[in-house]
């Protein structure tokens, strides 16, 4: 079962887990057009890589996250984001779904709603 967070618990999340990369894998339009997470004064390192059905997106992952990472895996809402989590814990990576995603779930706001650092058009 893949552990849930909230986007309003990361800063905290990372005061304790230094050792941990985000990973979102929207689409390349959705990053263009709504943003995108910027985690450099959160100290750690994220990764775009759309979840696809073609193995691409596994190979992607392998070639660019180390498995010793905890990874926090977002999409828009948190629902292709869990299904990246399942597939990377089958892998043997650590993951996290940050449950309310970039854009919120309807229940709670997301990372853009909540102010937490973003990137628009880049």
């Amino acid at each position: 079962m893949i552990k849930q967070i909230k986007s309003s618990e990361i800063k905290k999340f990372l005061e304790n887990n230094s050792n941990t990369v985000l990973l979102d894998v929207r689409t390349e339009e959705e990053w263009k057009t709504v943003g995108k997470p910027d985690t450099k004064d959160f100290g750690i390192k994220t990764f775009f890589i759309t979840i696809s059905q073609d193995p691409s997106f596994l190979n992607n992952v392998k070639q660019n996250i180390r498995k010793d990472n905890q990874v926090l895996v977002m999409c828009a809402a948190g629902g292709r984001s869990i299904i990246a989590a399942n597939l990377l814990s089958n892998e043997g990576y650590k993951t996290l779904n940050i449950s309310d995603g970039f854009s919120g779930n309807g229940e709670d706001p997301g990372w853009k709603s909540l102010g937490l650092p973003s990137i628009i058009n880049n």
